[in-house]
């Protein structure tokens, strides 16, 4: 699958080979993956890049705060990025999400995440 738009995607994820995996995904198709491995890392990316126009974040993450809450704060800072919330351990109902907002559960498909943010870009 190859991305329909090109996206500058913020992937946090503490798990390091599943990070990686992702990016490699993401920037075979097309689009500009960038990377943290926790909430606070991925704040600063974010004060730093005004590009990033998906936020794709696991929800259970060691740091100050989850995914669920970045998501939330991400969402107050930049209300028109589109937002990716993973997890294997909790399901959220994708009718209970914000606006631009899609829950992906783990484990999932390449093509599922590809598929998901081509249709946040649209």
């Amino acid at each position: 699958m190859v991305a329909s738009n090109s996206a500058v995607v913020l992937i946090v994820e503490d798990e390091p080979l599943i990070r990686f995996n992702i990016l490699d995904v993401l920037e075979e198709v097309g689009h500009v993956a960038v990377e943290a491995a926790n909430a606070d890392e991925a704040l600063v990316v974010l004060k730093g890049r005004q590009d990033v126009d998906i936020l794709f974040t696991d929800v259970n993450m060691a740091g100050s705060m989850d995914g669920l809450q970045l998501a939330n704060r991400v969402r107050a800072m930049r209300p028109n990025i589109g937002i990716i919330i993973t997890s294997g351990m909790v399901r959220l109902d994708p009718m209970a999400l914000p606006a631009n907002t899609a829950f992906l559960p783990k484990p999932y498909m390449h093509d599922a995440l590809i598929s998901t943010i081509n249709s946040l870009m649209t």
